[in-house]
């Protein structure tokens, strides 16, 4: 079995703009503009169709209404690392999708899994029956 080669993604389709960065880093944080946002228009891409069905399907809180997705990196403090982190993770998404699922063939139950389920039936209910209330000879009437 072959795997599918990696779907590549044109730079052209992706728009990519430097925003700053959220949380702890000091006055670093607050003067430069190190983390990326990453915006890749799903539909307007020139990714197989299948593969955009794939990727708009997904329950993904990142893809917007229009089939947008957006990415935001700012693990590092260089731009230029979290361009590569954001790249990198649309590519991983992208590429969880390419291959198309396999589809489910229906089966039939084996004959040695059908008696073991009716042998467990059998056993339950047995040990069901023995729950009921205990009588004695004196107290039946």
């Amino acid at each position: 079995m072959t795997l599918p080669a990696l779907l590549e993604i044109d730079e052209s389709e992706v728009e990519i703009s430097a925003i700053r960065a959220q949380g702890a880093g000091g006055q670093n944080v607050n003067k430069v503009s190190s983390a990326v946002h990453l915006r890749f228009d799903i539909r307007a891409s020139s990714l197989p169709e299948g593969v955009k069905e794939r990727l708009l399907a997904l329950r993904d809180s990142r893809i917007t209404q229009d089939g947008v997705l957006v990415l935001k990196a700012q693990q590092h403090r260089s731009q230029d690392l979290n361009r590569l982190d954001a790249f990198s993770r649309l590519h991983e998404l992208v590429n969880s999708v390419a291959r198309p699922p396999k589809t489910r063939r229906a089966t039939q139950p084996t004959y040695g899994s059908r008696q073991r389920r009716l042998e467990g039936k059998s056993q339950r209910a047995q040990t069901k029956a023995l729950r009921g209330r205990v009588r004695n000879g004196a107290d039946a009437h």
